[in-house]
């Protein structure tokens, strides 16, 4: 899908507030309402835009503690893989996983829990049970600096 100006112009506005609606997301853009929605529905269709989402405040719901965990697998097998990746995905404590390379480690885990005595019951009832799993290690994060939602669209043509 070609996307020109104003699909840019859509979608830096929706990321910015998914829950604005159509008319005002059509007067922010420059498009009269129809118009608006039939590109909105358009890029939902492409896959441009996957979901909407509403973001909590984690800390105000005692999720104090943010660790960034890598995991490293014994075997290097799409079998292990697949087995890891379906229970980890059942994790709601695992807001991302990524599956890495150029580290000793073969996956990075975003985690988020209320304490360390809460991370403790994670990583050695859950974490350190799945087959496979070798090795974990542990960064916890002192200071969130930069945190975005937004991918940047600035390689788009305008």
């Amino acid at each position: 899908m070609k996307l020109d100006r104003t699909d840019k112009r859509i979608l830096q506005a929706l990321q910015a507030n998914a829950k604005m609606s159509n008319q005002e997301l059509a007067e922010r853009v420059g498009l009269s309402p129809s118009p608006c929605l039939r590109r909105v529905r358009q890029l939902e269709e492409a896959g441009v835009i996957e979901r909407y989402a509403t973001l909590l405040n984690r800390s105000k719901l005692g999720l104090k503690l943010m660790a960034l965990v890598s995991i490293s697998m014994d075997r290097h097998t799409p079998e292990r893989f697949n087995h890891f990746e379906s229970i980890i995905q059942s994790y709601p404590e695992v807001l991302e996983c990524n599956l890495i390379t150029g580290q000793d480690a073969d996956y990075i885990l975003k985690i988020v829990v209320p304490d360390m005595e809460f991370y403790q019951e994670f990583l050695l009832g859950k974490l350190t049970r799945i087959e496979g799993v070798t090795g974990v290690h542990t960064s916890f994060v002192l200071r969130n600096i930069v945190t975005k939602t937004a991918v940047p669209l600035n390689h788009l043509s305008s």
